[in-house]
């Protein structure tokens, strides 16, 4: 990810201080000016400065007793820097200093306090909308599955996701975020290297260094193992974009198994994704724990992204995919057969059931690959639809 610019404008010091702290610890983004003083018109002194910065980030702290000029200066600086995202820090709980900085033109509005985490969250969603618009370049597309609760099947679908990935398109990997990864045993591999080892040597990656920590599947799959330990230390959600940066410069297709992990570093996973996929199963819980879970995915902007994955589908008398849809609400993408004894066979022998060419429930993975696929310019398309989206 490249390192983005940033001023800061600020006119309480210690506040100014402290972004100009928490935006150089993201390591994607550093400060290259601050301001005392907000902007009061296109010649001023102030704007002069901020225009030689040519910053790609403009933070505005919004005081609390004087927001009128804070939104003056967010208008002016939009004018006057259109190609700058501008990125207000504000209080939370006044809803109409909110509207009025995103009608200024604050591309974000970010809670104060503020945390790392939060502007690190917030520089993910711009530049990954900025690759969107440009098109950097060929970079690969993640898709990431998590579980409504656990033991829906989240594994079982990334696994089998990335294997009919890999069979149809190629170049793909599979990485596992699990607190304690399991997709080495679904693929019946024996890895020397996992994540923890590609983030504690990101400071010297490369793509050989990278294609050394993989693990490579029989049918090509390239797989990043998640822990066989529970971790004492987390890698930082900055290592988590430095990492994923890297892949999808070096992979077509990016497959991670979030697995039933929650946390910040989820969260910028899904930032990151074309599409996040929730499993679930049909019962109550299940699909009370989906609703759970696309809520806190979505207080990040994800909510667009999300879809369900009903897995062991098997028709309920009285209750529809609708009513699953708005019990969890998502709209659902797919639907997996119940084929738990097959499924858990295959998990005991390491032998995915991807690997069972002509099966119901390996066409049915292969759909799913096409169907997240079909806009895809360059890929071939299958005439299968079995199971399609609704």
């Amino acid at each position: 990810m490249p390192e983005l610019s940033v001023v800061i404008v600020a006119t309480d010091n210690e506040q100014r201080t402290v972004l100009q702290v928490l935006v150089d610890g993201t390591s994607v983004a550093s400060t290259v000016h601050t301001c005392a003083t907000f902007p009061v018109a296109a010649s001023d002194p102030v704007m002069r400065r901020v225009q030689a910065a040519s910053p790609d980030v403009l933070l505005i702290d919004i005081p609390t007793d004087n927001h009128p000029v804070a939104m003056r200066a967010i208008e002016l600086l939009r004018q006057e820097l259109p190609d700058s995202a501008v990125f207000a820090i504000g209080s939370l709980s006044q809803p109409q200093v909110i509207v009025s900085a995103m009608r200024a033109g604050a591309r974000e509005f970010i809670e104060r306090p503020t945390t790392t985490t939060d502007l690190l969250e917030a520089f993910v969603r711009l530049t990954t909308a900025q690759r969107r618009v440009h098109k950097e370049g060929p970079r690969g597309k993640v898709f990431s599955i998590v579980n409504a609760k656990g033991g829906s099947g989240a594994t079982t679908v990334a696994v089998n996701l990335a294997l009919a990935l890999q069979s149809a398109f190629g170049q793909t990997a599979l990485i596992d975020l699990a607190p304690l990864g399991h997709t080495a045993l679904h693929l019946n591999l024996k890895p020397l290297f996992n994540i923890s080892d590609a983030t504690r040597n990101l400071h010297r990656m490369d793509s050989s260094l990278l294609e050394s920590f993989m693990t490579r599947h029989s049918g090509g799959l390239q797989l990043l193992a998640g822990t066989n330990t529970p971790a004492a230390i987390e890698p930082s959600t900055a290592e988590f974009v430095r990492l994923f940066d890297m892949l999808v410069t070096h992979y077509r297709y990016v497959v991670v198994d979030n697995s039933s992990r929650l946390d910040a570093a989820s969260r910028l996973v899904a930032n990151v994704s074309e599409c996040v996929l929730l499993v679930a199963c049909t019962d109550v819980a299940s699909l009370w724990s989906a609703a759970r879970v696309q809520q806190y995915l979505g207080e990040t902007g994800n909510r667009e992204r999300l879809r369900l994955i009903l897995n062991r589908f098997r028709k309920v008398p009285g209750f529809t995919e609708s009513d699953a849809e708005n019990a969890a609400g998502v709209k659902l993408l797919w639907r997996v057969p119940n084929q738990y004894f097959a499924i858990s066979s295959a998990i005991d022998r390491g032998a995915p059931v991807m690997e069972q060419s002509h099966t119901e429930i390996a066409r049915c993975f292969s759909g799913l690959a096409q169907e997240l696929t079909r806009n895809d310019a360059d890929v071939k398309r299958a005439a299968w639809s079995l199971f399609k989206s609704v």
